[in-house]
């Protein structure tokens, strides 16, 4: 498991890390149900 290095706190959604998608071990993804796929807080 990565750790990711936290940047500008209150910005990205923590789950996703600001990417707004999840990247699944079986191929394609899924969109991050925290943020709605904004990437955002």
């Amino acid at each position: 498991m990565k750790m990711f290095k936290k940047s500008k706190p209150g910005n990205h959604c923590p789950y996703c890390g600001g990417k707004g998608y999840f990247q699944l071990r079986l191929g394609g993804s899924e969109t991050c149900s925290c943020c709605s796929g904004s990437g955002k807080k």
